[in-house]
């Protein structure tokens, strides 16, 4: 069952809109998304105060008229929006410049690429752990790179000692047993 939404008219005005490009239709994350060569390009989706566009690698684009907007300012690296709070904002010939423009961007492979980072600051209750237990530090050192980075995030994310060291007691287990923060729910 498809849920309701209160764009629903306007979502579908932005829909055939995107139609009369080459990018094909798929559903992704429960929104509706459009792809070139099978690599995002934008989607649509509605929320409670406005309906927009979502450009995957709207970092790129020029932006003449002003109106992208990072998701959540020094989070979002190159996704931006394009916000609409009326049918009467839509303007079909705007969008299909933008629209444009992200094709020929993705048709030269300019795409945004994360920032590698190198070094992994762990957090003072997870050194001191790791201090004093040979067996955890080899665990811990044995998994790849990104589960060692959720366990940091994880475990230095709260602003209380206490609940630092909470998240650190049930991470334990977890990497004794050679497994990832997130793997029970792969």
């Amino acid at each position: 069952m498809k849920k309701a939404t209160i764009w629903q008219e306007e979502i579908n005005q932005l829909k055939e809109i995107i139609q009369q490009t080459p990018l094909a239709h798929s559903v992704k994350w429960g929104m509706d998304v459009y792809t070139l060569e099978g690599k995002n390009i934008v989607g649509i989706s509605g929320f409670k105060s406005y309906f927009g566009l979502w450009f995957y690698n709207g970092v790129f684009l020029s932006d003449p008229k002003g109106v992208l907007v990072s998701a959540q300012e020094g989070k979002t690296k190159a996704m931006r929006q394009w916000r609409f709070q009326s049918a009467e904002e839509i303007d079909e010939a705007g969008i299909m410049d933008y629209l444009q423009e992200a094709i020929q961007l993705e048709n030269e492979g300019k795409r945004w690429t994360p920032e590698k980072s190198d070094s992994l600051e762990i957090p003072q209750v997870l050194a001191t752990a790791l201090e004093q237990d040979a067996v955890l530090l080899e665990n811990f050192e044995s998994l790849s790179p990104y589960k060692r980075k959720e366990y940091v995030g994880y475990i230095s994310s709260p602003k209380q000692e206490k609940t630092r060291t909470t998240r650190l007691e049930k991470c334990l287990p977890l990497i004794l047993d050679g497994k990832g923060l997130n793997d029970q729910y792969k």
